[in-house]
């Protein structure tokens, strides 16, 4: 199969699981939405029901149910959806849509993502230029990393085919329910299918199909 039938947005992820599903329209591959964030959250904001969210400062929207730390800090455009947990010093920077029911744990930084509803990144993940699928969870110390050190623009690559993104920040996509391990590093331009899991301390680059586990870049099975 080809890497745009592969990962593509309808088989990485279940789009009633986003507040965030309109920016997906007409878009095959996931990476296509990044660019589009910031304005994506300032339109939708401004539609937002004032019985379950709260409008705080600039382009920030909060349901009025989430779960704010006083130590969190919070950038706009950003819009965290219901029953989301902010924890102890958590960074949002900017351009974030967090959905409901997710966790954002001490000391994780998101910059430029979509999280799906249930999404957990909870202790010290650094999250950018990324999409995490319905119930995809980081474990503790993993990150995106979203820049390539020679600073070229991020390829994805899928057995012997490679497609050119022109982006010059683009971290990971997760599908659904992928399941991250502690310390592991997503390199630029990664994907993982659906109900993927990835094992602890992994340097992953490339693309992971759905259904996989991924125990080191030499040892990859079937999840049954």
């Amino acid at each position: 199969m080809r890497l745009k039938d592969t990962f593509s947005v309808k088989r990485l992820f279940n789009l009633n699981e986003t507040i965030a599903n309109k920016i997906f329209e007409n878009v095959e591959l996931p990476w296509e939405v990044l660019e589009k964030i910031e304005g994506f959250i300032i339109a939708l904001g401004k539609t937002l029901s004032r019985e379950r969210f709260i409008k705080h400062g600039e382009n920030i929207w909060i349901a009025k149910n989430a779960k704010i730390s006083n130590t969190a800090s919070l950038t706009g455009p950003l819009i965290i959806d219901e029953n989301a947990e902010i924890r102890h010093c958590a960074f949002i920077r900017k351009n974030a849509i967090v959905g409901k029911n997710a966790v954002v744990g001490n000391s994780t930084e998101l910059k430029n993502v979509i999280l799906f509803n249930g999404v957990q990144v909870p202790h010290y993940n650094y999250v950018g230029d990324s999409i995490l699928g319905y119930k995809a969870h980081m474990g503790a110390g993993s990150i995106t990393s979203n820049v390539k050190s020679t600073r070229e623009n991020v390829t994805v690559k899928f057995n012997d085919e490679k497609v050119e993104t022109g982006l010059k920040k683009f971290g990971a996509m997760l599908g659904d329910n992928v399941e991250i391990g502690c310390n592991t590093v997503l390199n630029p331009g990664t994907i993982i299918g659906k109900n993927s899991i990835v094992y602890p301390l992994q340097s992953v680059r490339g693309s992971i199909q759905e259904n996989c586990i991924y125990k080191s870049s030499r040892e990859l099975a079937t999840r049954k």
